[in-house]
């Protein structure tokens, strides 16, 4: 099982290698940390200050100024901590100080969740809701985040237990919602058991992931084998913003000091990273379809 936080690290590692390009980093010295308005932070490391953008955790700071003979970083008054949206946190002493972050945390959980948000119809969650027969109603309301329905059953009386198959519905993804609170509904049209429950599987849209301790398949609802498919999906969309950065340096005379990273690299990346995600998320369809086979049915 993979929670957000480890996931961040992989896709972090995997970028740094493919670029060739280590972050600097330092760690926070202040005693006790700092808290959410503290506007010094003090450093390991006396050759790693410097102006800019900071990270610690998933936080970006803006530091203005820096006193060197005290390793100490000076925060920009007003907006410069949480810088770019992120949220002001305190933070443990020997917390990581990333400086000039090449991809921040956020925005690989931003990557990591857009790439989750695009997978549907590809790859989808399965959920389940059930309701009782009413042998004088036909059409029942169903949850708001259903895309489509995959089977219907009913739970017979007796011992056994038994869940039998409803081969005659039809689902209506337009329902009036001020009759029935939504508008995705079923109709049945087989002989059911006044009384009896009747279960109904449908795929959704998988849920994004928030906290760094949320789980992968728990909170997403895909498989867990789906993991790798975002990490690439994640890995492809940030490599495609790296050249655009390196874009001023763009010349023969750069390009012949930096041959280990021509001004093309990201794109090349770019575009072998998404061809290897292709290949996993038809190879996951592939399953999901398999596991999951359309019933067939029949609609009066």
């Amino acid at each position: 099982m993979s929670t957000l936080n480890e996931m961040v690290d992989e896709v972090k590692s995997n970028l740094q290698g493919y670029t060739l390009r280590q972050d600097r980093i330092s760690y926070v010295a202040n005693a006790g940390g700092i808290s959410t308005t503290s506007t010094t932070i003090d450093i390991g490391s006396a050759s790693n200050l410097a102006k800019g953008i900071i990270e610690i955790d998933d936080e970006l700071i803006w530091i203005d100024s820096f006193d060197k003979a005290n390793n100490r970083l000076n925060v920009i008054p007003g907006f410069g901590r949480g810088y770019q949206g992120t949220a002001p946190a305190p933070h443990a002493q020997y917390a990581q100080v990333t400086l000039a972050p090449t991809f921040p945390r956020t925005a690989i959980k931003k990557a990591i969740n857009d790439t989750i948000n695009s997978f549907f119809p590809s790859l989808w969650a399965v959920s389940s809701t059930t309701f009782t027969y009413d042998a004088s109603v036909t059409t029942y309301a169903l949850p708001d985040d259903l895309e489509s329905i995959l089977y219907l059953s009913w739970q017979t009386t007796g011992s056994s237990q038994e869940w039998l198959p409803i081969n005659r519905w039809r689902a209506d993804p337009m329902a009036n919602a001020s009759t029935f609170n939504t508008n995705n509904t079923v109709s049945i049209y087989d002989s059911v058991q006044p009384g009896r429950t009747v279960q109904v599987w449908y795929t959704t849209t998988a849920n994004t992931l928030d906290n760094n301790t949320d789980d992968f398949a728990d909170v997403t609802g895909l498989p867990q084998s789906c993991q790798d498919v975002v990490t690439l999906g994640a890995s492809y969309k940030l490599l495609s913003f790296l050249d655009p950065g390196r874009i001023n340096l763009s010349s023969a005379e750069a390009d012949a000091a930096d041959s280990k990273i021509p001004s093309t690299a990201g794109v090349a990346s770019s575009r072998y990273i998404y061809a290897l995600y292709q290949q996993r998320l038809n190879e996951e369809a592939l399953k999901l379809k398999d596991k999951y086979p359309i019933r067939i049915h029949y609609t009066s």
